[in-house]
């Protein structure tokens, strides 16, 4: 059995880390640099840095920034925002980054996580969902949670897989930020149907939440922002937590 995994996020803009409620009223929560060193020391598996604004201003990453991260951390490093072609992801894997995550352009021209994949490997491609629910379903939003389309979470999820998608980063809209714990049940459709790992995002609060995200909605991470940025969670003490709960983590 593999390992579950624990994923801080970093959400960037302006080259700080914030951290909003349901995408909306961002507070700043932090050096990037500094987070990433510290949650490296703590024992995180992975770290994902998502330029949330890069989309909206049609602007490109700061590779700049993943440098510098990458240079203090030796654990896998996902990357996204801003990202619309094969070169964006060369530019950014020099640069650092070890994974990039693509979501609006993914949705807006599917090739091009085949492309990606196809230079680069499935490994390297994590397509982010952020979805939202809503008239009794689940449905893909774009742009940073900015713009509904009629497409159903699921629907999706599984398209995104055939077309080379090495990871699925699945983000609830109505769970984000609000510290309630996760999505488990569209969690668990989506990892069940899939054939690649599923992260879950979106309301990590307690311990007990990610313990519910591994069992009940059957993904194979976890990732989350404000209780770590915020210090609510220690990441040793959530896998001491976990491996007392019979998850399989790496301690």
């Amino acid at each position: 059995m593999l390992t579950k995994r624990i994923i801080p996020c970093l959400d960037i803009k302006d080259g700080r880390t914030v951290k909003g409620v349901n995408f909306e009223n961002v507070c700043d929560a932090g050096d990037p640099v500094e987070l990433a060193i510290e949650y490296a020391k703590q024992g995180a598996d992975e770290l994902v840095f998502l330029d949330i604004t890069a989309t909206n201003e049609n602007r490109k990453t700061f590779s700049e920034l993943v440098t510098k991260i990458a240079k203090h951390i030796n654990i896998p490093f996902t990357v996204g925002g801003g990202i619309n072609s094969v070169e964006d992801v060369s530019v950014l894997l020099n640069a650092g980054a070890d994974k990039v995550s693509i979501n609006t352009a993914a949705f807006k021209n599917p090739q091009l996580i085949n492309n990606i994949a196809s230079q680069f490997g499935s490994q390297c491609v994590v397509v982010a969902i952020d979805i939202k629910f809503q008239e009794n379903d689940w449905y893909v939003y774009l742009n940073g949670g900015k713009i509904k389309t009629n497409t159903k979470a699921i629907d999706w999820a599984k398209s995104v897989v055939k077309s080379g998608a090495g990871e699925i980063l699945l983000t609830s809209m109505n769970n984000d930020g609000t510290k309630k714990g996760f999505a488990n049940e569209i969690t668990k459709q989506i990892s069940e149907q899939v054939s690649v790992p599923v992260i879950a995002s979106g309301g990590a609060g307690t311990m007990q939440h990610f313990k519910d995200a591994f069992v009940d909605g059957k993904a194979d991470a976890v990732l989350a922002a404000s209780v770590f940025h915020y210090k609510e969670i220690s990441i040793q003490k959530l896998k001491t937590y976990l491996f007392n709960e019979k998850i399989e983590v790496r301690i």
